[in-house]
């Protein structure tokens, strides 16, 4: 997933149901990506987010299978995580639909 820009199947991640405080990080790099205090439930089969930690993650044009998506990578290594939509909860309105193989997560101490 990580460096072939691949999709998970929905579900299958354990980070769905990672509800700790803690932080997503990369696990090509291990950037840290994402705060849990954004991670939210979007029902998608994901790990969904609705804001990355700053200067964490580049987007970019995803033209594949026919539709245009926004694709996100780490702002590190450049490793595909996933694609954000713009029908996330506030403040953002944003969804950044995560695959759980390409993180890692660390809980807060």
């Amino acid at each position: 997933m990580l460096r072939r820009e691949g999709t998970e199947r929905p579900y299958t991640s354990p980070l769905n149901d990672e509800h700790r405080a803690g932080t997503f990080a990369c696990a090509g790099c291990a950037q840290k990506l994402f705060s849990s205090a954004t991670k939210f439930d979007s029902g998608t089969g994901w790990p969904s987010f609705w804001q990355p930690l700053e200067h964490a993650v580049d987007t970019l044009e995803d033209r594949s299978f026919g539709m245009t998506r926004t694709a996100v990578n780490c702002g590190n290594c450049g490793g595909h995580l996933g694609h954000v939509f713009d029908d996330g909860p506030r403040p953002t309105g944003l969804r950044y639909c995560m695959n759980g193989v390409a993180m890692s997560f660390t809980p807060q101490a």
